[in-house]
């Protein structure tokens, strides 16, 4: 006991002859806490993080808007860049605008986006506390599944989200996004329900919300997939 206690003494003085040594008169022990002027100088970095995010997130969705790197542009009516906390830990990552999603410039919003809220506010959050995106911008003629060459062409503005954004968490939603994003050719079956690694982000693919709605019953697996993500978060 005599020994642990020489040691705890020892390690405070070597700190504090650090401190001197660099300078600094003051000591808290109680969690070395730095004075209190470092609260106005933490907050206005975060500020500058929030405005630099919004910067650049307002700068690529111009891109997007005069994006002409497959045929999509032909046939959109309005692009759908994304939406939601600039700062959230969570992302979801669908895989193309549907019909309202083009009407209305944004993603989710349609019959799958009600399922998709409902979810989401049964993890405990809300739509706010979320970032929403899809990997096209514009809506597939018909709701078709993106090709191969839209999801490639497209694929640099979805990076340039999620780099910006950093959450801790991505939620691929369905097999396209699941794959696109994961470089895989498994079926959404086989790859959902266990977390993988998108550099260094965690990533959990599970269903479509539009595919929920036709098949009610697998409902229960997608309710196992955000309950991992929600004890992830917590």
């Amino acid at each position: 006991m005599r020994k642990e206690l020489k040691d705890v003494v020892k390690s405070l003085k070597n700190y504090m002859n650090m401190e001197e040594a660099s300078g600094m008169t003051e000591t808290s022990l109680k969690g070395l806490v730095a004075p209190s002027k470092s609260v106005g100088t933490q907050a206005t970095q975060g500020e500058a993080i929030y405005e630099d995010k919004t910067s650049i997130l307002t700068q690529l969705d111009e891109e997007v808007k005069i994006c002409k790197d497959c045929d999509l542009c032909s046939t959109r009516r309005n692009t759908v860049f994304g939406e939601g906390n600039i700062n959230a830990s969570l992302v979801f990552v669908g895989e193309a605008p549907g019909m309202e999603e083009d009407i209305q410039g944004r993603p989710f919003v349609g019959a799958a986006g009600q399922l998709l809220n409902k979810m989401i506010q049964a993890i405990g959050l809300k739509r706010e506390d979320v970032y929403i995106a899809n990997c096209l911008k514009c809506r597939p003629p018909k709701n078709r599944t993106p090709l191969p060459s839209e999801l490639i062409a497209c694929r640099n503005h979805l990076t340039q989200q999620i780099n910006t954004i950093k959450p801790s968490i991505i939620c691929c939603l369905g097999r396209p996004a699941s794959q696109n994003l994961l470089m895989s050719e498994l079926s959404i079956g086989k790859l959902r329900g266990k977390f993988y690694d998108y550099n260094g982000i965690k990533l959990m693919p599970t269903f479509h919300p539009a595919y929920l709605l036709r098949t009610p019953a697998d409902k229960r697996l997608a309710w196992e997939d955000f309950k991992k993500i929600r004890d992830a978060l917590a």
